[in-house]
């Protein structure tokens, strides 16, 4: 199916993962304004023609505008790509409803939930920007400093609507980038919110030294978990097999990229959560996902032990060897179950 060439994007949020992806589509040409709600970041934008903070190195291109006011973005913007930590999502929509005009599509890479109410950010975005407006979620395992280096990369973009997903997933795709298609908006953004809170387990479990078989076994029991969760909130069990799924999965559990692994692996040395956000330095989404899906899996009848766990260290005081020893000690069931 041929799509439109999109020419003009609106890139809202600067960090590492925003910027990486208004690199991609500027070496495709594409015309970006890419958005920061910090006047001295963007002006070193600006100044430095590359994101030093987050991605030092790699230069913008000069299809690139770095802006701190958010309609100077939206102007003349065919699309708008929302790439903000979830707990901003909804204030950055509230400020963006005004400014859109026409048939504009809202799409996002922000992964996690909304930490007012734990809703998907599908939902919020119902809700602040309508129900008539083209909405799509891109998800899947990505980490910024590849993307922004042009390795190749998968992704899915969900949306309600086949015929907008094809459209995002057109302007996001290049011979680097491969974006594939999906309409379970629900499972794919569960996939990406949820595995965060499991990366937190697998960086427990290396930082304590348990190796690679508790490793391997951590992400199949952890893919269950995701599944089970996913599913009862009403995703395709399909969709946790796929990039959002087990591939977002694997990413976050065994490399140090991730920030949610690397708050475990802090975890395990014995640092509180606040000290371990301090030496990462940057938001660690799995940490407020956890409360979610803690709060959401019970109120379901969703049996989920290595989330409960991770639960237990970051919010009731156990420590992760206690944590460790709980799971263990486990009775013996079907593995089906």
């Amino acid at each position: 199916m041929d799509m439109p060439q999109v020419m003009r994007v609106a890139v809202l949020g600067a960090g590492s993962w925003g910027t990486a992806l208004a690199i991609l589509l500027g070496c495709k040409g594409v015309h970006v304004r890419l958005w920061g709600h910090e006047e001295a970041h963007v002006a070193r934008l600006r100044r430095d023609r590359e994101n030093r903070e987050f991605l030092p190195g790699v230069p913008l291109p000069p299809v690139i505008t770095p802006v701190d006011d958010l309609t100077e973005a939206l102007e003349g913007a065919e699309e708008v790509l929302v790439v903000v930590p979830s707990h901003a999502f909804r204030a950055t929509l509230q400020g963006l409803a005004p400014l859109l005009r026409g048939q504009v599509g809202v799409s996002w890479a922000s992964k996690g939930f909304d930490p007012q109410n734990g809703q998907l950010l599908h939902q919020v975005a119902a809700q602040v920007l309508g129900g008539q407006r083209n909405l799509a979620v891109i998800s899947g395992p990505t980490f910024a400093k590849e993307v922004a280096r042009g390795l190749p990369t998968a992704v899915t973009v969900a949306s309600a609507n086949q015929a907008y997903a094809l459209r995002v997933a057109g302007y996001l795709h290049s011979g680097r980038f491969r974006a594939y298609t999906s309409d379970d908006m629900v499972g794919v953004q569960v996939g990406g919110a949820a595995k965060n809170v499991l990366a937190i387990a697998a960086g427990i479990a290396d930082g304590l030294g348990f190796g690679a078989n508790t490793r391997a076994a951590l992400i199949t029991r952890g893919l269950v978990e995701l599944t089970r969760f996913g599913t009862a909130l009403g995703g395709q069990a399909r969709t946790f097999m796929g990039l959002a799924g087990l591939g977002d999965l694997a990413l976050t559990c065994t490399d140090d990229q991730s920030r949610n692994r690397r708050m475990g692996l802090c975890l395990a040395r014995g640092l509180s959560v606040e000290q371990a956000r301090g030496e990462i330095g940057q938001e660690v989404e799995g940490v407020g996902a956890t409360q979610v899906v803690h709060r959401k899996s019970r109120a379901l009848g969703v049996e989920m032990p290595i989330c409960e766990q991770v639960h237990r260290v970051l919010y009731e005081g156990v420590t992760p060897m206690e944590a460790t020893q709980t799971l263990l000690e486990r009775a013996i069931r079907a593995e089906s179950d």
